[in-house]
C-alpha cells in the first residue's frame, strides 16, 4: 500500500445500530490512539448529537481520533477530527483529517484525487451489515489497494487474524471491535 502516515490509526472502530449498547465499552478497550469513526445513521439528528457528545469524552480519555460521518463544517462544530465521506462529498479544511470511503477503482481514483488523507476500502470480507452482498476478496482487495496514494484501511468482515492474513497494516471493524 502506498503512502503510508505513521501518525493515522492501525486500528479503527465504526458506529452502527448493532454495536451502539456496547459503545462505552469498545471505546474504553480500543488500544491507547486508535481511532472511532461516530455513524449512528439511524438517530435523528438531536439524539445522534447526543449521543456523540456522550462517547467523545471516552474516545479522548483514550487518545482517539474522533472522526464524523457527516458534513465537514458538521464535524468541524461538533469538536471531531475529522469526517468519513463519499470521496466526492468530502469538501475542504485543513484542520480535519478526511477520510473518503471506496468500493472500487473510481472512488478511490476520486479519493486519490480529491486529497482525502486515507480511505476505507470495503467489503473486504462478507460482513452481518450486507448479507450475502457482494465483497471484494483478498487479491480483489489488494489490486485495488495498490492504485491507492493515500492510506488503506480494511474494512469488512475484519478483525485481527483476518488483518494479518491480508497484510493490511491499518483497518477497521464495527462487529469485529465490538
Amino acid at each position: 500500500m502506498s503512502g503510508e502516515q505513521p501518525s493515522l490509526p492501525k486500528l479503527w472502530l465504526l458506529s452502527d445500530e448493532r454495536n451502539d449498547a456496547k459503545l462505552e465499552w469498545a471505546i474504553a478497550t480500543l488500544p491507547e490512539r486508535s481511532a472511532f469513526v461516530f455513524r449512528h445513521y439511524f438517530m435523528k439528528p438531536k439524539y445522534r448529537r447526543q449521543r456523540f457528545d456522550a462517547l467523545a469524552p471516552i474516545a479522548r480519555a483514550g487518545g482517539h481520533l474522533l472522526i464524523l460521518s457527516d458534513e465537514i463544517d458538521v464535524a468541524a462544530d461538533w469538536g471531531a477530527d475529522g469526517i468519513y465521506r463519499h470521496p466526492t462529498k468530502m469538501g475542504r479544511r485543513d484542520d480535519l483529517l478526511r477520510i473518503a470511503t471506496a468500493h472500487n477503482a473510481r472512488e478511490i481514483f476520486q479519493a486519490n484525487r480529491n486529497g482525502a488523507d486515507a480511505l476505507f476500502l470495503s467489503p473486504v470480507y462478507p460482513t452481518r451489515s450486507h448479507p450475502g452482498g457482494a465483497c471484494l476478496g483478498t487479491m480483489n482487495f489488494r489490486d485495488l489497494a495498490a492504485r491507492s496514494q493515500i492510506p488503506v484501511i480494511a474494512l469488512g468482515g475484519m478483525d485481527a487474524e483476518k488483518a494479518e492474513e491480508l497484510g493490511c497494516e491499518r483497518w477497521g471493524a464495527i462487529d469485529g471491535l465490538s
